[in-house]
């Protein structure tokens, strides 16, 4: 954290959140909504401008007060490592069962409405959405603070729509001097998320599916790579910081291969849609690629995934 800390020379501060609202409808991904917004109700009134006077005379106060149905993924967001596990024979006995980071299973630690079955068919279980293990919450509790480093993967390859493996990734570290160390938060930047803002909350789902960059989760080096560096985390300003779809495979494979082997296998968490240009921009110009970054999740017990509102410092 002191290491974290000297990076903040000029205290400027920025933003890493989109607006909860972006990137606008569900055209990007059909079961992801935007916000609804509905005011409470206090007294059979909507709490919207409200007068406090007509409950109690004589009072001044006018409020306002809100629920919110938000999905946990559809902007800026953390992915918690029961987001995605694995089929995997845990038990030795040749059945592959769900399981999540660190051996934790489905119904036992992770639990919800229906148990899906090896055989292919389902049975409902009468117990409630929520989790004992692995929970946003327990990432909220640890702070979620550290050193930033971003990689400006914009710079050299611009919108174009390109998977960037080892090599590719070598060559960027080179060219711009960026040095990743154990515990570092990796940001990656792609110019997603600005093409995003650009939509004013009506996006083309068909540019943007064949738009910038994204990491090769089947290139096996890069996966070593992440394996080797020790990074804390790993996030991008795109849809799932990997390239989807993913390569096709000859052998039965995970269908989002970073994210297992994140994820699942390292418990290693992903940072999506991250507004991360203007900063990105900022850094380039100063010759910097390192800075303070504060980025704790809600601290919402049972949840996959979370909202983040990022603050970067330099």
């Amino acid at each position: 954290m002191r290491e974290a800390a000297s990076e903040v020379r000029e205290g400027e501060v920025f933003c890493l959140s989109l607006p909860l609202d972006y990137p606008g409808s569900n055209k990007l991904h059909p079961s992801h909504f935007p916000p609804e917004f509905q005011p409470i109700i206090r007294n059979e009134k909507p709490a919207r401008n409200l007068p406090l006077g007509k409950f109690f005379p004589g009072k001044t106060d006018v409020v306002n007060d809100e629920r919110v149905l938000l999905c946990s993924q559809y902007s800026t967001q953390w992915d918690g490592l029961f987001h995605m596990g694995s089929l995997f024979d845990a038990d030795g006995d040749g059945v592959a069962e769900p399981v999540f980071y660190n051996g934790f299973r489905a119904g036992e630690h992770v639990t919800g409405p229906l148990e899906f079955l090896a055989d292919g068919t389902e049975r409902e279980t009468g117990q409630p959405i929520g989790a004992t293990r692995l929970g946003i919450e327990n990432m909220a509790a640890s702070g979620v603070q550290g050193r930033g480093v971003l990689v400006n993967l914009h710079t050299h390859y611009g919108r174009a729509f390109e998977a960037v493996g080892y090599d590719e990734l070598m060559t960027v570290l080179e060219a711009d001097n960026v040095s990743v160390e154990p515990g570092d938060m990796l940001c990656f930047y792609t110019g997603f998320a600005d093409m995003i803002l650009e939509m004013a909350r009506e996006p083309d789902a068909e540019a943007l599916h064949g738009a910038c960059t994204a990491l090769d989760g089947r290139d096996d080096r890069l996966l070593q790579w992440i394996t080797e560096r020790g990074v804390a985390v790993l996030i991008a300003d795109n849809y799932a910081v990997e390239r989807l779809p993913a390569r096709e495979s000859d052998t039965p494979c995970a269908n989002l291969p970073l994210h297992e082997h994140c994820l699942f296998k390292l418990g290693i968490h992903l940072g999506e849609l991250w507004h991360l240009g203007e900063l990105a921009r900022w850094l380039r110009d100063h010759g910097r690629s390192r800075f303070l970054l504060t980025a704790p999740p809600l601290r919402l017990p049972g949840a996959a995934r979370s909202p983040v509102t990022p603050v970067a410092t330099v």
